[in-house]
């Protein structure tokens, strides 16, 4: 039996250095020893963990070009989600952020299983899993769920805030011919296993900021908003908080009464969902439109002050159509933080 060979990385400007086993990428080496790159979705699709190749032998797994253009690999860029090295190696990140580098956790794989699924739309899931351990996350972060036979892999954001370790809650959107999410009305049941392997994700609450919170969300992209928001009210922090949730009808709205409690409780919190098709029997007099248009009039009426950090999830149409207007209304790009719902690769 061969043994694998090991190399080193090093990442500048920060001077991070850590070991790449061969047969493993360089972003997965970094999350096994709970250095936290700048990430989205593992699968060489978006462009998150694009850094430039210094020296060394390497090789790409395939990716799409329209996260790494053909123009870019010419000059020595690469994904390090899809890259392998095969000799020590030095990178330049591109983007790195140091809050995230700071608070760092290992990823493991952790074996759980079913506690409950339950309805909250039509077309929206609760999945609640009870784990062996206690995770460590921050709140917004995400695991890679793999069923028990190991034949599917989804990524799903936490609805729980980490003070609830072992039983992690799910907010899930079900599709006709989603190889997770189709099984969860009836093929799934209470008791079966499940790996839960994390945490991932760079959009994540910041504590510890006096400004203005704002939400912004569609669709299963209430799952990491939910725990952010549970993690705050946790936290007793003081600060504004503006939630802004898109969804097509009034039936496709839900934690309705949660939200307003938590409205009722805490004095500068606005929930304000909007309907982009309100139907007729809706009875809907709340805000109507897309979500991105209705942060634009709020933030414009309302003039919030102080440095703003945004959270934004969902598909990313919607978060494509939020950043622009976030940006060009004052928050700055590096306290906006987003997770697009990207379709799983096949």
């Amino acid at each position: 039996m061969t043994e694998t060979q090991v190399h080193k990385v090093r990442f500048e400007p920060v001077g991070i250095e850590m070991e790449v086993e061969e047969g493993e990428t360089v972003l997965d080496a970094a999350f096994r020893q709970g250095i936290s790159l700048m990430h989205g979705c593992k699968e060489g699709q978006c462009g998150s963990c694009k850094s430039k190749l210094i020296d060394g032998d390497i090789e790409l797994l395939k990716y799409s070009t329209f996260a790494l253009p053909d123009y870019e690999s010419e000059t020595n860029h690469v994904l390090l989600c899809r890259t392998h090295a095969y000799s020590d190696v030095r990178f330049e990140l591109l983007n790195y952020d140091e809050d995230l580098l700071s608070r760092s956790i290992a990823v493991k794989a952790l074996s759980g299983r079913v506690a409950k699924i339950s309805a909250l739309t039509a077309d929206i899931r609760l999945l609640e899993i009870e784990i062996e351990k206690p995770l460590k996350f921050w709140a917004g972060q995400y695991v890679d769920l793999t069923l028990e036979n190991g034949a599917v892999t989804r990524a799903f954001s936490m609805a729980n805030p980490p003070s609830d370790g072992t039983n992690l809650r799910f907010i899930i959107k079900t599709y006709p011919n989603g190889a997770f999410s189709s099984q969860l009305d009836g093929k799934l049941g209470v008791g079966d296993a499940v790996i839960a392997k994390g945490p991932y994700g760079t959009c994540f609450r910041r504590e510890a900021r006096p400004g203005p919170m704002l939400l912004i969300g569609g669709g299963s992209g209430m799952s990491p908003l939910w725990s952010i928001l549970a993690d705050h009210i946790e936290s007793n922090e003081q600060r504004p908080v503006r939630f802004f949730y898109g969804a097509r009808t009034r039936a496709d709205l839900f934690y309705l009464d949660e939200l307003a409690a938590i409205t009722a409780k805490f004095k500068d919190f606005k929930f304000v969902p909007a309907l982009s098709h309100a139907e007729a029997d809706d009875g809907w007099d709340g805000e109507a439109g897309f979500v991105h248009e209705v942060v634009l009039r709020h933030l414009r009426e309302e003039k919030l002050t102080g440095v703003i950090d945004a959270y934004a999830c969902g598909p990313t149409p919607m978060i494509d159509a939020v950043l622009p207007i976030l940006q060009m209304n004052g928050v700055e790009p590096d306290h906006i933080y987003f997770d697009k719902f990207t379709p799983a690769v096949r």
